[in-house]
């Protein structure tokens, strides 16, 4: 028994015009908008920290800066090791983000999600993001991955990129 369909050019225009309307209402989504917000704790008189908030916004992370006098209190507050702090404090995802960290081993860090306080560059080595200076060598560091209790390598860079 054959099944007659009848569609009137209405309801094909309808049909179609909802398509084009779904097709034309779907858009990409941005990495800014899958990584959760950055928020960044920086001296206002430090300038490398701006070069690394540009490095972040650059490789797709949404990030609000906050300036403040004193950032030791912070520090302190969430957990970042004497011999790991730098000049800027980021928290992210539940994580710490302390220094010059490059974006690609913060990402790491939240796909991974690993049960630790969070991520760190000590001191500011030269080419790290934020520190590139003209003329000067690009030094090879650490990232360390640290919580309360143990400390170790999470990755090496030389400058930006991972070795």
């Amino acid at each position: 028994m054959p099944i007659e369909l009848s569609l009137s050019r209405r309801t094909l225009l309808v049909g179609a015009a909802q398509a084009v309307s779904a097709f034309a209402l779907r858009r990409p989504v941005s990495a800014a908008e899958t990584l959760p917000k950055m928020v960044v704790t920086r001296d206002p008189n430090c300038g490398c920290c701006r070069g690394w908030v540009t490095h972040m916004r650059a490789a797709g992370f949404s990030v609000e800066m906050v300036e403040v006098a004193d950032v030791m209190p912070l520090k302190t507050r969430l957990g970042v090791p004497d011999g790991l702090m730098s000049c800027h404090t980021a928290e992210i995802g539940g994580y710490v983000v302390e220094g010059h960290v490059p974006p690609e081993a913060i990402k790491r860090l939240l796909i991974e999600r690993p049960n630790a306080t969070g991520l760190a560059v000590a001191g500011m080595p030269v080419g790290s993001p934020g520190m590139q200076v003209p003329g000067q060598a690009t030094e090879d560091y650490f990232v360390v991955i640290f919580s309360a209790s143990r400390q170790h390598v999470f990755a090496r860079y030389r400058g930006v990129q991972q070795i």
